[in-house]
């Protein structure tokens, strides 16, 4: 390891953005070990992995032994999931959360960085949105009273490889695929900023800098871009024509529509990659996957 290089724990590196991010991390010469429940199908060799739930302190402080960052990347990401079991969510994304942070404590932590979301401005996202806001809160607080700096990663939509399968971009594709035609729950107006998760985990890894020391983080891409557009491009790169049925249930919806800034914890510095993958060609990836993986 050089002078710079860190000893880091990835909790929640088996999965989406935690995996990239132990990745990139790897590759800037820092020596990760990942937590997580499940073991990780992208582990590299010079990887260290704990299978074990994050609600077991035990394993969370000895994990944590000579560890100088932790990315927290735990706990149910899913807002249906969330929002059909709330106690769940609370369990896992609150008090596993203070588990992690006790822990972190214990063995003097420098630095513990958390993947929140665009949605605490929001007033969607359900209990997924209230369990983040909550952890923000939590967190200050423990920097407040015992000096742990942190960083609040706040993803917008992430898409690419090793997506989950309710993730959105993905999910959309395999409707088109398997189906030829797609369902969507809104009215094609709404708007996002989708940014690739290689380029999302590429600005996680840049967080570790000194001047985001405290500070929250947006992490959204450059392409903003409207529903309807981008569903009509996952038609024309998977080479079906158009059939889009829009149920038009916006209302009661737990996503937003063009924006989520509604509440707001606390301002945020925005981060954007320079480069990053055209949303077609990510697009067009994703589909040679699944056609791939079938």
């Amino acid at each position: 390891m050089s002078d710079t290089s860190k000893n880091i724990l990835v909790i929640g590196g088996s999965g989406f953005i935690g995996s990239h991010t132990a990745d990139i991390l790897s590759e800037n010469g820092h020596k990760v070990t990942i937590l997580d429940k499940v073991s990780s199908n992208w582990k590299r060799d010079d990887q260290e992995i704990i299978i074990a739930d994050i609600m077991n302190q035990k394993v969370l402080e000895s994990s944590m032994k000579s560890i100088e960052v932790v990315y927290y990347f735990a706990g149910i990401a899913d807002i249906r999931l969330a929002k059909s079991n709330p106690y769940e969510t609370i369990e896992l994304n609150i008090m596993g959360l203070t588990k992690a942070l006790e822990a972190a404590l214990k063995n003097r932590v420098k630095k513990f960085i958390y993947a929140s979301t665009m949605y605490v401005y929001s007033s969607h996202g359900s209990f997924y949105r209230a369990s983040k806001q909550a952890a923000e809160i939590i967190i200050e607080t423990y920097q407040e009273n015992f000096g742990l700096e942190y960083v609040f990663l706040r993803y917008g939509s992430l898409y690419g490889p090793r997506a989950q399968n309710w993730n959105g971009i993905r999910g959309f594709i395999e409707q088109v695929i398997e189906k030829g035609f797609l369902e969507y729950h809104g009215n094609g107006a709404e708007v996002r900023e989708y940014i690739h998760v290689l380029d999302a985990a590429k600005l996680s890894v840049k967080a570790l800098e000194k001047e985001y020391r405290n500070r929250s983080v947006t992490i959204t891409g450059q392409q903003s871009i409207k529903a309807r557009d981008m569903l009509s491009m996952i038609f024309e790169i998977v080479g079906k024509k158009v059939d889009i049925r829009y149920l038009n249930k916006v209302e009661g919806t737990s996503h937003y529509g063009i924006t989520p800034y509604r509440y707001t914890p606390k301002e945020s510095m925005k981060l954007i990659p320079v480069e990053f993958f055209d949303l077609g060609q990510g697009i067009l990836n994703i589909v040679k996957d699944i056609y791939n993986n079938k």
